[in-house]
């Protein structure tokens, strides 16, 4: 597909050679017609491969890759392969092209071999002249800007020289661009801009009204809008990621709303789910806005469904960094912990790809200026809502505030400690009944509280408003807004060339008088007791003990296409140092879902080496070592079946003798076992007792509770619930329903094989609407599979009889249980469409809604 901002145009890419000539044949694939561009592959030809880093996150990921490609005079074009090893396979023809042309032999010295490479590896769109002033209007526009995957590219050492822009002038490049933000008090000066931020949970109603009362409510323009919502639709289709209309509906009601005295242009939109943030500039001012990125982290059940989370627009106004931040955290007034982990997971999962960085993964930390908006939920410590209320009455606001969740929380630093906020005058803006400015009055009467806040971190930041408006009735929470001037460095381009230039001639002197040199605290890191989902961290410090800037990064070791193995991650894996600066590295040990299977089989190790290089010097090595406890988690169901004792009383070299031609030819995980108890004839267990134990605690204990399996668990009872199952039996499992019931949905998540096993996927999605063929298809599952999944049906459809009381549909319990029991193979997940969904889901309504079996 090629890509042009937000669309997408198939196409086919083909190299070909004519007459000893190579080119590169782009068919494009419209429906009106077929037509073709011809690009020459000569020494102006580029091919760049998008380099992207793994987040140790949790989160099932897309194997697509994208490249760039730019010929003699032609444009600069985008293109997505969504099959990654074809995209490798067409780069390594495209890299022998090249290859061919550019006449790498053997007699020639490695020093002309990287100039060569070098000369193809310039980032496109920026020469070996300086870069230009942070300002220039020869960048890339945000709105050609494309979010990136956060899968790493699989390519070799051979790929990665050439088509990753990592060269010692791109490096040389990077350090005198740290160099400059060092001294970068020398050419700018600050100028104030009006910054409008807005907050409003609409609770899944469409506009009614207006919005002037609330975005055009002062007589001076704003410069910038930052405009969030929750709970935007309510919708099951969009809880499970799908298109939801009210996104437009909002949006053209926030174009119509916007200040009556300037011309605005959109810069940025991102939703997940019901959570929608909007950017808007002056037209004036829109051209000064560069690298505008968005990143989205949901928090709701497993740690991804978006109805809980964030979403964030990060972006360069000039040359200040600014990140906005829109939330929608845990609900209920006895979950502040539950927000606090919300608020922690945000701030650790959110991480930025801004492309041609000296640092491409920025987290929401690292900007000048952070604003935080959104319905933070916090609630007031008080259970009696008449007392609230007559207090309200009274305006003894101050006395209120006291009991304010949020502001306990931020006194005891578990939550938004570094945040400031402006101090609150105005009446709490939840709950309400809709439509009215009266009080809940519904049989739940929940207490007033001030969920919709605004709150933000930085310098040269001035609120000058903060207020609700009540005017709005739309919705049970009233809108919220701040108005800040904020300081701004604008540069002086004048004194930028001359700091510029300065720096690029102590540059040349010093490169040609010294050579790098690292100093690091230490070099060998254990990790003890290492568990499934549970970091761990070592923190070492590198300094600089050399006498020149120095760039230094993690780099793969021979014939590896990653630095390191999946489990772990460095932390910042690459950076700048000048003289005598010292930084911390943080190495980060977690196991999740992806590797998990492995290390169970004893397959793999808590054993890595990492090699630490540093440009013009030498490498560090550092070996990473320990201890790994096997789990429940990531082991198959047949090998679960023939356990009668927890996991970790079985030895490790009894546990599992992975099949690997089977798990190489046919893409499966299928364990096959050697006896672990003394009995080999004794019949192994209908289901895992695992399974058995998690569904049997729902079954007694969680009937009845509302919002079950939408509300996320606590980690700590994560933690607890995955090593009590992995060292017991229990009696009762150990936490609250809602932490039991994500423990279930990543036990099933985490299977190296699912329930439906994987060569029968498409043969369910062929059969969805025929429940005979479909229980054909469940029929011919290995028994312990089909076990699990007549088990699991059966207790699913007990727990919908009490929809009344866990708020649980069909509907929405077929969606998440499809994308666990029913998972597309490995090979094919890139290339699931949404009618596979839909086809797969009703594959499990089927089951849901149908009778139990004969």
């Amino acid at each position: 597909m090629e890509m042009k901002g937000p669309l997408r145009e198939p196409c086919t890419l083909t190299l070909a050679q004519r007459n000893g000539q190579y080119e590169l044949i782009i068919q494009m694939l419209t429906k009106e017609q077929h037509f073709q561009d011809i690009i020459p592959i000569n020494s102006h030809f580029k091919c760049v491969q998008e380099a992207e880093e793994t987040l140790l996150i949790d989160i099932a990921s897309n194997s697509g890759c994208k490249i760039r490609i730019q010929g003699n005079r032609t444009r600069e074009r985008h293109f997505e392969i969504p099959d990654e090893e074809r995209c490798l396979k067409f780069l390594s023809k495209v890299f022998a092209a090249q290859e061919a042309l550019l006449g790498f032999e053997d007699s020639f010295s490695s020093m002309n071999l990287y100039k060569k490479i070098n000369s193809q590896n310039q980032p496109m769109g920026i020469h070996r002249e300086p870069p230009p002033p942070p300002h220039s209007v020869n960048r890339m526009l945000p709105h050609d800007k494309e979010a990136s995957n956060k899968e790493q590219p699989k390519v070799t050492n051979t790929m990665r020289k050439l088509f990753v822009p990592n060269t010692q002038s791109g490096q040389r490049e990077g350090i005198i661009k740290h160099i400059l933000a060092k001294r970068e008090k020398e050419y700018v000066n600050i100028q104030s801009f009006r910054f409008f931020v807005g907050t409003w949970n609409v609770n899944g109603q469409s506009p009614d009204s207006g919005l002037e009362p609330w975005l055009n409510c002062d007589p001076n323009p704003p410069d910038i809008y930052c405009i969030g919502f929750q709970e935007l639709d309510l919708s099951t289709e969009a809880f499970f990621y799908f298109e939801s209309v009210k996104e437009q509906e909002w949006s053209m009601a926030v174009e119509r709303g916007l200040h009556s005295k300037a011309k605005y242009k959109k810069v940025q939109v991102v939703r997940l789910v019901g959570m929608m943030l909007l950017i808007f500039a002056r037209k004036d001012h829109w051209r000064y806005i560069r690298d505008v990125t968005t990143e989205t982290v949901g928090t709701g059940i497993m740690g991804k469904m978006g109805n809980k989370g964030g979403v964030a627009v990060r972006f360069v106004f000039h040359n200040t960094t600014f990140c906005i931040v829109n939330s929608h955290l845990a609900a209920h007034v006895e979950d502040f912990e539950r927000r606090n982990q919300d608020y922690k997971d945000i701030c650790a999962r959110m991480s930025f790809l801004v492309p041609n960085q000296a640092h491409p993964q920025l987290n929401i930390m690292k900007h000048d200026v952070v604003i935080w908006l959104g319905d933070l939920n916090y609630r007031l410590c008080m259970l009696d809502a008449n007392e609230v209320k007559s207090l309200i009455s009274k305006n003894d606001l101050q006395r209120l505030l006291k009991f304010d969740q949020l502001n306990i929380q931020r006194t005891q630093k578990k939550a938004f400690a570094d945040f400031t906020e402006g101090e609150i005058k105005f009446i709490p803006t939840y709950k309400y009944d809709s439509k009215t400015d009266r009080w809940d009055s519904s049989g739940k009467c929940r207490v007033p509280a001030w969920c919709d806040r605004i709150l933000w971190r930085g310098t040269n930041v001035n609120q000058l408003h903060y207020r609700s408006h009540m005017e709005l009735k739309t919705s049970d929470h009233k809108p919220v807004s701040a108005l800040f001037h904020i300081g701004v460095k604008v540069v002086d381009e004048r004194r930028y060339r001359k700091v510029f230039e300065d720096s690029v001639r102590i540059m040349d002197r010093m490169e040609n008088d010294f050579l790098p040199s690292l100093e690091l605290s230490r070099r060998e890191f254990v990790f003890e007791d290492v568990k499934f989902r549970q970091l761990q961290k070592e923190k070492f410090q590198i300094s600089n003990n050399g006498q020149v800037p120095c760039h230094f990064s993690f780099i793969p070791k021979l014939n590896d296409s990653q630095y390191c193995k999946p489990w772990l991650r460095a932390e910042p894996f690459e950076g700048c140092l000048e003289p005598n600066e010292t930084v911390d590295i943080s190495l980060d040990v977690y196991v999740s879902k992806d590797s998990v299977t492995i290390l169970n089989s004893g397959e793999d190790k808590i054993e890595d080496i990492l090699v630490l290089h540093l440009d013009r010097g030498k490498d560090y090595f550092l070996t990473v070592s320990g201890n790994y406890l096997p789990s429940c988690f990531g082991t198959s169901l047949e090998a679960l079946c023939r356990m009668k004792r927890p996991i970790r009383e079985v030895p490790v070299t009894k546990l599992i003798d992975l099949e690997e031609d089977s798990f190489l030819k046919k893409e499966k995980s299928l364990l096959q076992m050697v006896p672990l108890d003394e009995s080999a004839s004794e019949r192994p267990l209908q289901v895992p007792k695992e399974i058995w134990l998690l569904v049997n605690h729902l079954y007694r204990y969680a009937c009845h509770q509302e919002d079950l399996f939408q509300t996320p668990g606590m980690q700590e009872d994560l933690e607890q619930i995955i090593d009590c199952l992995d060292t017991s039996i229990p009696e009762k499992i150990p936490g609250s329903n809602h932490s039991v019931a994500e423990a279930l949905l990543i036990f099933l998540e985490a299977l190296p094989e699912p329930v439906i096993c994987y060569e029968l996927y498409q043969r369910c999605l062929d059969c969805p609407h025929d429940l005979r063929v479909c229980r054909q298809v469940i029929s011919q599952l290995p028994r312990c599979h089909r076990n699990v999944f007549r088990y699991l049906m059966s207790f699913l459809r007990e727990l919908l009889t009490f929809s009344e009381y866990n708020n649980v549909s069909a509907n929405m319990i077929a969606t998440l249980f499809t994308s666990l029991l029913l998972r597309p193979p490995p090979n094919l997940m890139a290339r699931q469409t949404p009618s596979d969904r839909q086809r797969a889901i009703q594959f499990i309504l089927g089951f849901l809604l149908g009778s139990d079996e004969d």
